[in-house]
């Protein structure tokens, strides 16, 4: 990750990433130590029950986890490792992933996350939190 100091630097690092350009994912907020990624769900995102593949969960914790890391960390940054609990099917028109620093040290910043969707009509659910681990790389030059 590039050295992010504002939002919208760090949109286009985001915009950078093939996999994320592919899913469509948007960075909505950045700074103070958090993120939020989005993206809007649709039919080819949902696993065979119909409801959005536990990957894309994953992905967005994992995203939204270093993008936070990196606004604390000033850029610089690398997932070490997350782990992610499913609490409930994922439905909805939007999934959010929020998350926020839990402690910054020099080398290591721990952030949690928490997945909702987010309906037609506004209903916001629940349906995974994460928390990971990112490694501080050294800003680039």
């Amino acid at each position: 990750m590039h050295d992010l100091s504002g939002l919208e630097e760090a949109q286009k690092v985001l915009a950078a990433q093939p996999f994320s350009a592919l899913l469509g994912a948007r960075l909505v907020a950045f700074g103070d130590g958090a993120a939020t990624l989005e993206l809007d769900i649709r039919e080819e995102l949902r696993q065979q029950y119909g409801f959005v593949h536990g990957g894309v969960l994953s992905y967005a914790a994992d995203n939204a986890l270093t993008f936070a890391a990196g606004s604390a960390a000033g850029g610089g940054v690398i997932t070490a490792g997350f782990t992610i609990d499913y609490l409930r099917p994922a439905q909805g028109a939007v999934l959010r992933a929020h998350a926020e620093v839990v402690r910054a040290g020099r080398t290591r910043v721990v952030c949690r996350c928490d997945l909702t969707t987010v309906g037609e009509d506004g209903t916001e659910a629940l349906c995974a939190v994460a928390q990971g681990t990112v490694s501080v790389i050294g800003r680039p030059a």
